[in-house]
């Protein structure tokens, strides 16, 4: 999967960014950020918290929702989101590769259009996404099939 895809014109899902190019979304017209790891995971130079402070300098909106998939739940996805609708537009979502965030962005928008799980996971892998883990795949299905 690429470091950033953009998904439309609202939002954008990628890998965890460095410092510097939380920095530069801004530049780059991004007016929020959802970061999706948990607090302590590996590969993490930056904090959840250190994050923000870099965000809200930058003049962007940050909300930190942790993932863990062994905690994830319905109820996380609602909470995505509700946060999402009140971000400004567009928003980077992120989480350590991309993976989850994809998945609660596919998850999102197939809701939004009454697509199944099924039809949004083709359309998530004919968008570059790779799901990769059965029990992600999962998640998004019953997910879907009761929204």
């Amino acid at each position: 999967m690429p470091d950033r895809i953009k998904f439309n014109d609202e939002i954008t899902v990628g890998a965890q960014p460095s410092a510097a190019e939380i920095k530069a979304m801004a530049s780059d017209g991004f007016r929020g950020i959802m970061n999706l790891r948990t607090y302590g995971e590996d590969m993490q130079e930056i904090s959840p918290d250190q994050e923000e402070d870099i965000a809200r300098e930058a003049g962007m909106e940050y909300v930190h929702i942790p993932v863990s998939m062994k905690k994830a739940g319905p109820k996380l996805v609602d909470r995505f989101r509700e946060e999402f609708r009140s971000m400004p537009k567009p928003v980077f979502v992120h989480c350590k590769l991309g993976k989850r965030a994809g998945a609660f962005v596919m998850m999102h928008t197939a809701a939004e259009q009454g697509m199944s799980g099924e039809d949004a996971l083709k359309k998530a892998e004919e968008m570059g996404f790779e799901c990769d883990q059965e029990e992600m795949k999962e998640f998004v299905k019953t997910y879907l099939s009761k929204n």
